[in-house]
C-alpha cells in the first residue's frame, strides 16, 4: 500500500471539495507498476556485465576471471532491478514509460466505466508509482475545454513530490492545481449528485 488511511481520507476530502466546487467527477488511482518491463533485467545484464568485464581486464587480465566477472556482474545487476526500483528505473526508456502509464490509464477508465456520468464529466488522475509518472484523462464532456498544455501544467505541479516518492502530497498538489484550472475554465458546481462515489483507488498493477 502506498497510501495510509489518513492519506486516503485526506485525498477523498480534497476530491470531494473539487467536485462540489466544479461539478466534475474526479477519480484518483495509484498503481504500483503499469507493466512488467521484461527488458529491464536484460538491459541491466548487458550493460553491467560489459562494464564488469572491462574493469576486471584492466585490473588483472585473465580470461577465466573475466568470464566469471562478466556473468556475476550481469547477474547481480539483473537481480538488483527486481529489488531496487530506483536502479531499475535507470533502464526504463522515457517513451516506453509514458506509453505504458497512458495505456494503463485508458484501460482503467474503460474498466471502471468512468464515462457513465450524465454529463460525461469524469476525470481520471492516475499515478504510476514505479514509473514516477502521471496521466490525467478527462471524459468527452470536459476534454474540449481542457488543452493538453493545461493538463501538463497540472502534472508539472505534481512532479517534484512524485520524484521523491511522496504520492499523497503529489496527489493533493494535483487536485489543487486541477481545481484552479477547472474554475478558470468556467466549471461550476453540479446538481450535488455523486455519480462516482469512490474517488481513490489503489492497485498493484503488473
Amino acid at each position: 500500500m502506498n497510501l495510509s488511511e489518513t492519506d486516503r481520507q485526506g485525498i477523498e476530502a480534497r476530491a470531494a471539495r473539487l467536485e462540489a466546487r466544479t461539478g466534475i467527477e474526479i477519480v484518483t488511482a495509484v498503481v504500483g507498476k503499469c507493466d512488467d518491463y521484461p527488458e529491464i533485467p536484460w538491459k541491466a545484464f548487458a550493460l553491467c556485465s560489459g562494464l564488469a568485464y572491462m574493469a576486471a581486464m584492466l585490473w588483472h587480465p585473465d580470461a577465466v576471471l573475466g568470464g566469471l566477472t562478466f556473468l556475476l556482474g550481469g547477474a547481480a545487476a539483473a537481480l538488483a532491478t527486481v529489488f531496487l526500483p530506483p536502479f531499475a528505473r535507470l533502464f526504463l526508456d522515457a517513451a516506453r514509460r509514458e506509453a505504458e502509464v497512458r495505456q494503463y490509464a485508458a484501460a482503467f477508465f474503460l474498466e471502471r466505466d468512468l464515462s457513465r456520468t450524465q454529463r460525461r464529466s469524469g476525470i481520471l488522475m492516475l499515478v504510476g508509482v514505479f514509473e514516477r509518472s502521471v496521466v490525467i484523462l478527462p471524459d468527452a464532456g470536459v476534454r474540449t475545454r481542457l488543452g493538453a498544455a493545461d493538463l501538463q501544467d497540472v502534472i508539472a505541479r505534481m512532479t517534484p513530490r512524485l520524484a521523491d516518492g511522496r504520492i499523497a502530497p503529489a496527489l493533493r498538489d494535483g487536485l489543487d492545481a486541477l481545481e484552479a484550472l477547472l474554475v478558470a475554465k468556467g466549471f461550476a458546481g453540479g446538481n450535488g449528485t455523486d455519480e462516482i462515489a469512490q474517488e481513490v483507488f489503489e492497485e498493484k498493477g503488473a
